[in-house]
């Protein structure tokens, strides 16, 4: 019967279990001032705004 030659550790054990390496798409969502994709709990590049709020400056 085979029988590991080495303990495997808990660092390779962990990495190997670990659902990490899928891809997935990251959550976009469209922002409610322009209609822009952008990603989710983020401010929009195109018109600069967070929860209704202007964050930043965006020139045209």
């Amino acid at each position: 019967m085979a029988v590991p030659k080495r303990k495997v550790s808990k660092a390779r054990r962990d990495r190997r279990r670990s659902n990490v390496w899928k891809l997935e798409m990251p959550g976009m969502t469209k922002c409610p001032k322009c209609g822009e994709y952008n990603l989710s709990h983020r401010v929009c590049k195109a018109c600069g705004y967070y929860d209704g709020k202007q964050i930043i400056k965006v020139e045209d």
